[in-house]
């Protein structure tokens, strides 16, 4: 791999990453247009998209550092707040964690293709739309921490308030995330805000829900990559270090603005620009496959 492909794969994963968009849709897509996806090294293509990540990973502890150290507090018993969100991130992480191994190869078999990413990126923008228009989409699925009854046309709710109820529900909507395309921001982002969330809280929590799943998606994917291989790394060997380290850079530059920029869009605006975003790159890819430009057929 070239240095220039790195950087524009890094630019890609971060500033896609935490938008509702599908990064690793976008990924695969950048990857079929730059020629990386050859099938001699499409299993460290496949690793690599999982591994610059790993910049977005450091964007988010970079940006949320007081959040990340609350936390810690709570786990030491310092600070209740802390804990409780701690304990909902784990909830909400539980149910891609047992799943994800478990599904993973078959995953990447069938759903890491173009035609794939196209048609989740489409359906989850009719999905974004529907609820960006919406503005009385909730689900209450529990009461205030008082003990009051939530209320299903004006739930408003911040991180403080959610209960392991909704932590769990995010954690179930992230899960559908794992078809590349559908967008794990999307899914945890449009989750939240289903459940009553105020969108730039859910937002929030869904960056911060991506440290443990990407970090374990990074974690995961490094180590089986390490035991296939017999000569060190194969992400190494097939497409270089240095477009590793400088993908993932890149990645965590670009990243942090996409993440400030995301929280003050969601401040004025809904979700449905991105649904019509989604749904207009489905067609701009269906032409230049029509075309003959792109190759949209599973590898």
């Amino acid at each position: 791999m070239e240095w220039w492909q790195a950087v524009i794969l890094g630019l890609v994963e971060g500033i896609t990453e935490y938008l509702p968009v599908s990064s690793t849709g976008h990924l695969i897509i950048a990857s079929s247009l730059l020629d990386l996806d050859a099938p001699d090294q499409k299993a460290a293509l496949d690793t690599y998209l999982i591994i610059i990540q790993g910049g977005a990973i450091l964007a988010v502890l970079g940006l949320y550092w007081p959040r990340v150290l609350r936390m810690i507090r709570g786990v030491f018993g310092r600070d209740p707040g802390g804990l409780k969100l701690a304990i909902n991130l784990f909830i909400a992480f539980l149910p891609a964690a047992m799943l994800g191994p478990i599904l993973h190869e078959e995953i990447t078999a069938r759903l890491f293709n173009v035609p794939m990413v196209l048609a989740a990126l489409f359906v989850g923008g009719i999905w974004m739309i529907w609820l960006g228009r919406g503005k009385k989409h909730h689900v209450n699925l529990d009461s205030h921490e008082d003990g009051s009854p939530a209320d299903q046309k004006h739930a408003q709710l911040t991180i403080e308030d959610m209960t392991w109820r909704t932590a769990l529900a995010i954690g179930l909507f992230q899960v559908v995330a794992m078809w590349p395309g559908t967008s794990r921001s999307m899914m945890t982002i449009a989750g939240g805000t289903l459940l009553g969330l105020k969108p730039k809280e859910a937002a929030e929590f869904s960056f911060l829900l991506g440290l443990p799943t990407l970090g374990g998606a990074f974690v995961y994917s490094l180590g089986k990559d390490y035991m296939a291989s017999e000569s060190g790394l194969t992400i190494f060997n097939d497409l270089g270090a240095p477009a590793v380290i400088i993908g993932v850079i890149v990645a965590t530059i670009s990243a942090a603005i996409a993440v400030k920029w995301l929280v003050a869009f969601l401040n004025t605006h809904g979700l449905a620009a991105f649904g019509w975003y989604r749904i207009a790159l489905c067609a701009l890819f269906g032409g230049l496959a029509l075309a003959g430009l792109v190759n949209v057929t599973p590898s």
